[in-house]
């Protein structure tokens, strides 16, 4: 005789899902635990794209609120969050788009002028040459096609695999694969030419 338990079980929606349905069904103390639990993640993944925490933050209600506008429509037919990043990561990028397609507000230079000579500030050289390869890398990821800038951010700052990144590109797994090895040849390249030491400059494998 046949156990169904184990294939009943997996056709179970994971908790996140429980507590999304539970949102839909009008509890608001489930859709709170769920920004609770995935707020804070969602914002280091969003820095990634606008490198502004307060942008980041920002970016992350406006997730959480389209995802509450979504709840009478949710239907638990992937992980939760396989949805919730595809909502994020559709978000993250009409915000981008946003921001590039308007003048900078002068806020960097404001910054810029405020800030401290790095000569009275013992360690301050080190660390502005940090900032200024930071700089580098954030200026190439700027340029990436965005489908290489997501994979590149969702696999190796979102911790998705390349089948759950393909997922949320609607793309193959291969093809993430070879979004992000382009997108980390890029910043490899971009780093070579601002002289730093670049280990395994071939890219990922």
């Amino acid at each position: 005789m046949l156990d169904h338990t184990e294939d009943t079980a997996a056709l179970e929606p994971d908790p996140d899902a429980r507590l999304m349905l539970a949102a839909r069904a009008g509890d608001e103390e489930a859709f709170r635990a769920l920004f609770r639990k995935h707020a804070p993640r969602l914002v280091g993944y969003a820095d990634r794209f606008f490198r502004n925490r307060a942008v980041a933050e920002e970016v992350v209600q406006e997730i959480f609120l389209r995802v509450h506008r979504a709840r009478g429509g949710y239907e638990p037919r992937a992980r939760f969050t396989t949805w919730l990043y595809t909502i994020a990561s559709r978000v993250c990028l009409n915000e981008l788009r946003r921001r590039r397609s308007r003048p900078e507000d002068g806020l960097a230079q404001a910054s810029a002028e405020a800030a401290p000579d790095p000569g009275t500030i013992p360690g301050a050289e080190a660390a502005l040459a940090g900032r200024e390869l930071e700089g580098v890398v954030q200026r190439c990821l700027d340029r990436l096609p965005e489908h290489q800038r997501l994979a590149l951010v969702l696999t190796r700052f979102g911790e998705h695999a390349y089948a759950e990144a393909g997922e949320l590109l609607g793309v193959s797994e291969a093809a993430v694969k070879s979004l992000v090895f382009r997108a980390a040849s890029a910043v490899q390249q971009a780093l070579a030419e601002a002289g730093a030491d670049v280990p395994g400059a071939g890219g990922p494998r």
